[in-house]
């Protein structure tokens, strides 16, 4: 057993997640994991339990366009503009994927997908609101674990397209 074995062992995140840091460089980030005993697997949830605000949450939110995944990361206090989306993407449809389609592109179940360390490679989209934190949670691929990284290198682990694809009220 290597120490990086060791490391994914006793880390809180998802066993793919954990190895996902360790390949990225990121290993120390594991010792920043937090896991709570009730489910984080919403926006709301996440931000109860660490105590921060909810746009501070990146969603990490798979849709489907024109019946390829497409990875969203989104602040959470809004929510995704599908025809910005839609118009981003060049596509004809989109629409939500799928909690199957999700674990077969991601890897993860629905309200633990990470950001990065998934399964396949995917388009990325991040919305700018993320950029108005210093610091934001994610999900480390369990609805019970999440972890802190500041937007800009979150965005850039997850291979993101900078967008603007936040609802607008009007």
């Amino acid at each position: 057993m290597t120490a990086s074995d060791t490391a994914a062992e006793v880390s809180p995140a998802h066993p793919r997640f954990a190895e996902a840091l360790r390949e990225l460089g990121l290993d120390k980030l594991s010792a920043r994991i937090r896991r709570f005993p009730e489910a984080t697997r919403t926006a709301a949830e996440a931000a109860a339990a660490i105590g921060c605000e909810l746009s501070q949450i990146c969603k990490s939110l798979i849709f489907a366009a024109d019946g390829v995944p497409v990875l969203v990361l989104m602040d959470g206090a809004s929510r995704v503009d599908v025809e910005l989306v839609r118009r981003e993407l060049g596509a004809k449809k989109v629409g939500r994927a799928k909690a199957d389609l999700v674990r077969e592109t991601t890897g993860y179940a629905i309200g633990g997908v990470p950001p990065f360390g998934h399964r396949t490679k995917t388009r990325v989209l991040a919305d700018r609101s993320l950029l108005e934190h210093d610091l934001v949670w994610a999900a480390a691929g369990t609805p019970h674990t999440v972890f802190p990284m500041d937007p800009e290198s979150l965005i850039a682990h997850a291979g993101g397209t900078l967008v603007d694809v936040r609802e607008r009220n009007a």
